[in-house]
C-alpha cells in the first residue's frame, strides 16, 4: 500500500494532537513532522529529502499574517496538496485560500468523518492521476468533482439517503475485503438496516460490488466491497 507523507502546521498543540490522531485512523497516511510556527515549518520542508504529500495547515500561525505561509508554500514548494484546517469562517479568507489552490477547506472543529472523507478523495484522486498519463474529459470531470459535501450534490441524493452518512459507510469499505452489512454497521456505527440500505443504494449506483457468501453452513451473507 502507497503511505501518503502528512505535515500538520499548527500552532495549538491539543488541535494538532487531534490532527495527528486523524491521521493516524486512516489506512495509507502517516505524520511525518507537526510544526507550531511558519519558520519552523519553512525549515522542516527544506530539510526534507522527499516532500509530504499533503500539509495540514491552520489559517492562524502566530509568526506570519494571514494567508502569508499558505502563498510561501506555494512560491517555495508548488508540488504540495494543501489542506486548510483553520476556525477562520470568513468569505474572504476563504476565497483567497481556494485562489491559492488549496485541496480542501475543513473549518474548526473538525469531525472525524469529514476528515475522512477529505483523506479518502486525496487518496482516491492520487490513484486515479497514478494510473493514467492522459485523462479524457469525462475521467477528468470525475476528479474534478470533489465536494461531495455541497448542498447542491446532496440535494439530489433520493429521499432517506444523508450524504454524510454516506460517506461514512463509503468509508468504511475496502476494494480487496468484502464485507457484511452487520460488520460495517458495526465499524461505522450505523445500525445495520442502515448499513443494508445504504450499501444497496451504493450497489445501485454502480460504486459498491455484491456478492453472496455461502459459508459452511446457514443461510448465504450478502458481502460489499468498492467497485
Amino acid at each position: 500500500m502507497t503511505m501518503y507523507r502528512v505535515l500538520i502546521i499548527e500552532d495549538d498543540f491539543r488541535v494538532a494532537d487531534i490532527n495527528r490522531q486523524f491521521i493516524d485512523q486512516a489506512d495509507g497516511f502517516a505524520v511525518v513532522g507537526i510544526c507550531h510556527t511558519a519558520s519552523e515549518a519553512l525549515v522542516f520542508l527544506e530539510q526534507q529529502e522527499v516532500l509530504p504529500d499533503l500539509v495540514l495547515l491552520d489559517a492562524y500561525i502566530p509568526d506570519v499574517k494571514g494567508l502569508e505561509l499558505l502563498w510561501e508554500l506555494r512560491r517555495r514548494f508548488r508540488t504540495l496538496d494543501i489542506v486548510m484546517v483553520t476556525a477562520a469562517k470568513e468569505v474572504e479568507t476563504i476565497q483567497e485560500a481556494l485562489r491559492g489552490g488549496v485541496f480542501d477547506y475543513l473549518i474548526k472543529p473538525i469531525e472525524s468523518s469529514r476528515m475522512m472523507q477529505m483523506l479518502k478523495r486525496f487518496r482516491d484522486e492520487r490513484v486515479l492521476m497514478g494510473r493514467h498519463t492522459e485523462l479524457d474529459q469525462s475521467v477528468l470531470d470525475r476528479a474534478l468533482i470533489r465536494n461531495e459535501y455541497s448542498q447542491v450534490e446532496g440535494s439530489r441524493l433520493p429521499k432517506g439517503i444523508d450524504p454524510l452518512t454516506l460517506e461514512r459507510v463509503k468509508g468504511g469499505l475496502d476494494a480487496r475485503v468484502a464485507q457484511t452489512a452487520s460488520s460495517l454497521a458495526q465499524q461505522t456505527g450505523v445500525s445495520r438496516s442502515t448499513a443494508r440500505r445504504y450499501l444497496e443504494f451504493l450497489v445501485a449506483q454502480g460504486e459498491v460490488k455484491a456478492e453472496l457468501d455461502y459459508g459452511e453452513v446457514g443461510r448465504p451473507e450478502r458481502r460489499y466491497s468498492l467497485g
